[in-house]
């Protein structure tokens, strides 16, 4: 019996630690009363509600996600998508199908954040919104010039699709709604969708940062580094990452005209990258056929595996899709120990060219947009089993959807609070205790300051005005000066150290008096 209890309190421990907010703040370099017991009885609030949480998750998460399992010497890499169709129920074989549209690719994808509503965008100008619940189309359009990529704003509603001079932003019914003119011929669309900013790199290697809310341009920056199509934002704190050519990766926010990061990850061009949704992950391919993943909060590589990816997608159970030909890679790391091996593969009909792969959220599905099209395979355990509706709602009403709008709009973070480590917003800074200066540093101060008084040069002026004695007399009024301020800052220590000091009230008092001064009690 002991054991078990001890057990399950081990358990609950650990999932107390899933639900808790980060580290518990620094209270004790607080001076102010009435702040720390504030944020004293913020923590403890945190703190119960995690372990409610905790205590109520077979309730909350009813459902377990699985993977493929293999027995004996099978493997797992070795199951195709026929063997897992046969095994499967009619609901879940919907989501094993080819769309072939040859003369319109090749195809891009995109998923609302629910996994609800997916764009497709054709380079000929082919755009289509499907609802992938019911697999119906809710519209199709044909802009008739080139379209290199497409991206979901805040909700199914709105899209952004980079066209071959500037990028559009439609609505669900096809309506041409905005030209953004001012991003330019865009390679590569990301929107942030807690900042409600939408992030393009055109062709002359320019980022912009607008806000779809306003219509504000918050941030337009000359990267130096030339064309790229490698764009991806980190989900954890909104940054935006590029691959360059020259095998950099830059990180950036609306903020900074300079990069926040610039890391060296291959010795050639980086052909695509991805951020697992914890943020502390980054997965890049370089064209060397290297693929890397790196550990952000150390910016070290972690795991090098051989093999190049044109594309490649965390999903949100962290398995990574790497896409390349006709050839389709899945990684998984079972353990935790952030090892990345072989757990599924699927071969696309010969000549097919895998453009992007894109894990659908709350399905274990795959998306894939090739050069004949665009399709979707099963990938058991890559998506998450339960839903939060507060979060995204799969199966959420039009009135739903008109109130979460609402609030993400008043929930909306404004540009400045895109840092790498978002747990710092909030926190208190800690105070910092001004050093003083020595006598020596403040005397060697004030000798540099009479020097470069003495060293001074005088223009030359009129007749009378240029003696010597006046001379001398204006470089002492500039020494006296430059001295002023450094006897001033002297006179005031040593009031301060006059004001500290304790009086004695027995050497104030003449001698016949200070028998009558009262005793400290001992």
């Amino acid at each position: 019996m002991g054991a078990k209890k001890e057990n399950n309190g081990d358990d609950m421990d650990e999932k107390v630690k899933k639900y808790l907010r980060g580290e518990a703040a620094n209270l004790e370099g607080l001076k102010d009363k009435k702040l720390k017991g504030q944020l004293a009885v913020r923590e403890d609030l945190y703190g119960k509600s995690a372990k409610t949480a905790a205590k109520i998750e077979k309730w909350l998460l009813p459902s377990e996600g699985g993977y493929l399992e293999a027995e004996g010497i099978e493997k797992t890499w070795r199951i195709k998508q026929e063997s897992i169709a046969r095994e499967i129920d009619i609901s879940s074989s919907k989501n094993q199908y080819d769309i072939v549209l040859p003369e319109l690719g090749p195809y891009t994808l995109d998923f609302t954040s629910n996994g609800r509503y997916m764009a497709a965008a054709g380079r000929k100008g082919h755009l289509a919104i499907v609802d992938m619940k019911t697999l119906n189309l809710i519209k199709e359009i044909q802009v008739k010039e080139t379209v290199r990529d497409v991206v979901y704003l805040h909700n199914e509603l709105f899209f952004a699709v980079a066209q071959k001079k500037y990028p559009y932003i439609y609505n669900r019914g096809g309506t041409e709604l905005h030209c953004l003119k001012e991003h330019g011929a865009v390679l590569r669309l990301q929107f942030l969708k807690n900042h409600f900013l939408l992030a393009s790199i055109n062709k002359f290697g320019q980022l912009h940062y607008q806000d779809v809310t306003m219509g504000e341009m918050v941030g337009n920056f000359r990267t130096g580094l030339g064309r790229t199509d490698v764009m991806q934002v980190n989900p954890f704190n909104g940054v935006v990452a590029l691959g360059h050519s020259s095998g950099t990766v830059t990180m950036w926010k609306p903020t900074s005209s300079v990069p926040l990061v610039k890391m060296l990850c291959h010795p050639g061009p980086v052909s695509s990258l991805a951020f697992h949704p914890n943020g502390h992950l980054m997965a890049t391919s370089g064209k060397e056929n290297k693929i890397k993943i790196w550990d952000l909060r150390k910016f070290e590589v972690i795991q090098t595996m051989p093999g190049h990816a044109k594309t490649l997608n965390f999903s949100q159970k962290g398995l990574l899709a790497a896409g390349t030909g006709s050839f389709i890679k899945i990684l998984a790391d079972f353990s935790g120990s952030q090892n990345y091996n072989s757990y599924m593969t699927h071969s696309m009909a010969k000549g097919y060219q895998v453009g992007k792969v894109l894990f659908r959220p709350y399905e274990d599905v795959l998306g894939i947009g090739h050069s004949m099209g665009w399709s979707s395979i099963l990938i058991p355990g890559s998506g998450e089993p339960n839903f939060d509706s507060w979060v995204a709602n799969p199966f959420e009403t039009s009135k739903q959807r008109r109130e979460k709008e609402v609030h993400s709009l008043l929930d909306k973070l404004p540009p400045e609070t895109i840092m790498l480590d978002p747990t710092k917003v909030g926190t208190v800074r800690a105070p910092q205790k001004k050093e003083k200066p020595t006598k020596k540093e403040i005397e060697a101060e004030m000798e540099a300051a009479i020097e470069t008084a003495k060293d001074t040069d005088f223009k030359k002026k009129t007749k009378g005005r240029n003696k010597p004695s006046k001379r001398a007399k204006k470089r002492q009024e500039m020494i006296e000066r430059a001295k002023k301020p450094f006897l001033e800052q002297q006179i005031q220590e040593h009031e301060r150290s006059r004001k500290k000091q304790k009086t004695n009230p027995e050497t104030e008092m003449p001698k016949s008096l200070q028998r009558f001064v009262r005793q400290k009690a001992a």
